[in-house]
């Protein structure tokens, strides 16, 4: 009888194989697409490190960082007014046409008393806002660290690092404000102001032109701004060439996300609820999705190639050696008479019997 041919299951053949061992949709594109299985390594990485709890944190700590500037922002607008006494009565008249009564002129009093507490406002406004943006940068680069697997080197120093995230709190404010500001130049309201101001009639090409050269100079400051962020502030060395590309997918990302916010605030504060409320919200929004964006992208510039080194195990201790130990008893005198006189027995029992046969 011929015994059925043996059937050989090869690499390439997928006949016979488990359909559960089958790779899904998702892996399949991993395999094929580079980009997109870096994508996915960063987003899992984002996941394990808990992205989403640091960027809440961020945005706690930018909103609360916002008081003590918004006193700076009081203070210099009382020595503002003070040095100019026309601008002060015109606020004042302003505020008496908007508000009649008692209620107007106590607006007013208010005015002027924090006019007159300026210098005081204005320091301690300084103090807080040094303190709350040395906290809101040092949680900034405890969660950016986070996204390199964790604490993996050492840190500078106290002062040094207070120092360093000094200089690093006042160019991103800096840069903030300088990307905030190109994009409001860019919007058409502004540009025809602008192209007022000097005299240039408006024409659709210029605006165009405009609007399109402010948001490639506001691309290229939240490109230097991310960068700076990426590769300084995560205690980890960051190569270069990873902080680039991070920061300038940041940078884009950011972009269009300013586009969709200032559509968002023109389309809120048009009632008395959203100009309440709606700018806090956007605000609230605004300070996430930032946090969010400069959280990615750090971990995207971590999970490059050149970045996903393995990770080194310590060595184990030195192993102890006890040697233990066992002592067994022997036979007793009465254990041993007992196991004789057995053996007795049984021999004397086994003579007897071969006698009977």
């Amino acid at each position: 009888m011929t015994a059925p041919p043996t059937q050989v299951a090869t690499g390439d053949s997928t006949d016979s194989a488990d359909p559960e061992e089958k790779p899904g949709f998702l892996d399949r594109l991993r395999a094929r697409m580079p980009w997109f299985d870096h994508v996915m390594r960063a987003q899992e990485r984002y996941k394990d490190c808990k992205g989403d709890f640091y960027a809440a944190g961020i945005t706690y700590f930018t909103i609360f960082a916002l008081f003590p500037l918004l006193m700076v922002g009081f203070a210099i607008g009382g020595f503002v007014l003070a040095s100019r006494p026309e601008l002060l009565a015109e606020v004042e008249n302003q505020i008496r046409g908007a508000v009649s009564g008692d209620l107007g002129q106590q607006l007013v009093e208010l005015m002027e008393s924090a006019i007159d507490s300026r210098t005081s406002v204005g320091i301690i406004g300084l103090a807080a806002a040094a303190w709350a943006g040395l906290g809101w940068m040092a949680n900034l680069r405890e969660a950016l660290s986070q996204m390199w697997g964790g604490f993996r080197g050492e840190s500078p120093g106290f002062l040094r690092t207070k120092l360093s995230d000094l200089v690093t709190l006042l160019s991103a404010f800096a840069a903030i404000v300088a990307t905030i500001a190109l994009t409001a130049l860019g919007s058409t309201s502004v540009m025809k102001d602008v192209l007022g101001w000097f005299g240039v009639a408006d024409t659709s090409g210029l605006s165009l032109l405009l609007r399109s050269a402010s948001v490639l100079v506001s691309v290229l400051v939240s490109w230097l701004l991310f960068t700076l962020v990426i590769a300084r502030l995560p205690r980890e060395s960051v190569s270069f060439r990873s902080s680039v590309r991070a920061g300038l997918i940041a940078a884009v990302a950011f972009e269009i996300f300013k586009l969709v916010a200032a559509i968002y605030l023109r389309s809120v504060v048009t009632g008395p609820a959203g100009a309440t409320f709606g700018p806090v919200l956007g605000l609230m929004v605004f300070a996430y999705i930032t946090a969010r964006l400069i959280l990615f992208a750090t971990a995207w510039a971590a999970t490059m190639p050149e970045n996903m080194g393995e990770d080194l195990l310590p060595a184990p201790g030195p192993a102890v050696i006890k040697n233990r130990i066992i002592t067994r008893p022997g036979l007793g005198p009465w254990q041993a008479t007992a196991a004789v006189a057995a053996g007795a027995l049984g021999a004397l029992s086994v003579t007897r019997w071969r006698k009977r046969q």
